[in-house]
Order: structure tokens, then C-alpha cells, then sequence
């Protein structure tokens, strides 16, 4: 039986994109859980090696939809289950919020939609390259929370990644593939034009030019991620992708 990794997502037609390939060859399979759509979150991560809670179309500070407030409250579970964890956008903007920090919009109202340079802090120099660009779709970012190593920002949201212990938070997508960007692009193209925001032209200009260095980034990134539950994988073609992506330059062994 594969080990488990548990996706959160927030709406019918949500994927992990990227992320869900990555770690299917890495020997683990993704259960999805649209808890926005009514499926329960587990009371524990006893059947699963990890989890990430993804982006969504809504803010962090929705109080008032059940479903975030109950995701907000959640985050103890894998906070104390002491496995990876990693939030991407929303997913990000909520642990930041669980840890103590806030969610706002840019003071000058500017938005992050479309591909954006990261730049990695000192400590998070073996993380990232000395020049980064991930795919972006927010309006507003998180603080960074007590006790959180800051590893990387952007120009216009100076806290992009952050890391305590096992657990990550990302503003930025990893997990946007060129389908992905394409529907996303489509579906809310009256966005483009908001202060900040990338043309659609420009994204997929964005997405030529940086794709193949997203996709190194990602595996080098979740290779180091699930480095703590890597004995948990059995099949050898799994083991041999996990080797491959941990071989190259760029992450401490842990």
C-alpha cells in the first residue's frame, strides 16, 4: 500500500496540478479532500505522510464561511501530528493566521497575478536560487509569525515562504501548470487589469520562459519536504524518482 499524502482543496473542479504528479512518482498517492464542498477533514494524520492545503478564490479572512473558520482551526492537527505540512496561497495566508500573524491586501492595493521574481533571505539560500519566478495569484499576503524563519519575498510581498520545524507556507503556486494557468487565466481575465496584475500575454510569455526552472525547483523542493517520511515509500521506481530529484544541487540532507 502507497503512503498517503492528503491535498485540500477548495473548489469542485480543484487539483494539486504539478504537486499531485510529483508525488505520485515519488511512490505516494494523493487523496484529495474538497472540505469546501462538504467533505469532512480528518480528526488525525494517522493514514497519511504528509499534507498541503491549497490556494482558493476566497480570502483567509472569511470568518464567515464556515468551512474556513473550520480549516483555520484545523491547521492543529497537523501542526501536532509533527509531519510535513505545507500551505500554498490560502493555504499559506491560514497558517499564517493560525501562528498569529495577519492577512491585507498591498497598502497601495497592488495584486500578484502572473509571474513574479522571489528572492530567497539568507536562510533560505539553500532553498531557492539567487533568482527565482513562480506563478502568482493574490491580492493580499501574510506576516511573517513568531517563531517562523522567513526564507523568501517578492518586491510588492516582502513574505513569500516561510518554515517552522516540518511546516511551510508558500504565497506563490507551485503547483500551477500550463492547463492550469490557461483555465485560470480564461475563466477571470476581467482580473488582469488590476494594479500589478500580468496581461494574459505576458503570463504565457511567463510561463515559456520559466516553467523548466519551476519544475526543478518543485521536485528538488518535495523531495526535501517529504525527506522525513521518504522510508514510507516501497516501490523502487518511486525510490529511484525520490533519488533523483534529492541528487540535485541546491538542499541540505536532512
Amino acid at each position: 500500500m502507497k503512503p498517503r499524502i492528503l491535498f485540500i482543496v477548495h473548489q469542485e473542479t480543484s487539483t494539486p496540478g504539478r504537486i499531485g504528479y510529483i508525488v505520485e512518482e515519488f511512490g505516494y498517492e494523493p487523496v484529495i479532500c474538497r472540505h469546501a464542498c462538504g467533505d469532512p477533514l480528518p480528526d488525525n494524520l494517522d493514514d497519511y505522510a504528509a499534507s498541503v492545503m491549497f490556494g482558493g478564490p476566497i480570502s483567509a479572512n472569511d470568518d464567515h464561511l464556515p468551512y474556513i473558520r473550520n480549516e483555520l482551526d484545523w491547521l492543529e492537527v497537523p501542526l501536532r501530528a509533527d509531519k510535513p505540512f505545507l500551505g500554498i496561497c490560502l493555504g499559506a495566508q491560514l497558517l499564517s493566521r493560525y501562528l498569529g500573524g495577519t492577512v491585507e491586501g498591498h497598502p497601495d492595493g497592488f495584486h500578484e497575478i502572473g509571474f513574479y521574481k522571489v528572492t530567497p533571505s539568507a536562510a533560505g539560500g539553500k532553498l531557492f536560487e539567487a533568482e527565482n519566478y513562480f506563478y502568482q495569484w493574490h491580492s493580499e499576503g501574510f506576516t511573517l509569525p513568531h517563531g517562523a524563519e522567513h526564507l523568501a519575498g517578492s518586491k510588492l510581498f516582502p513574505n513569500q515562504a516561510f518554515r517552522i520545524g516540518k511546516t511551510y507556507g508558500m504565497q506563490f503556486h507551485p503547483d500551477v501548470t500550463g492547463e492550469m494557468l490557461y483555465r485560470w487565466s480564461t475563466k477571470a481575465a476581467h482580473r488582469m487589469v488590476l494594479p500589478g496584475a500580468q496581461a494574459r500575454d505576458r503570463q504565457h510569455a511567463g510561463h515559456a520562459a520559466h516553467n523548466d526552472q519551476i519544475e526543478r525547483w518543485s521536485r528538488r523542493f518535495f523531495a526535501h519536504w517529504l525527506a522525513p517520511v521518504r522510508h514510507l515509500v516501497q516501490s523502487p521506481a518511486g525510490a529511484e524518482a525520490f533519488a533523483m530529484a534529492s541528487s540535485d544541487q541546491g538542499f541540505p540532507a536532512r
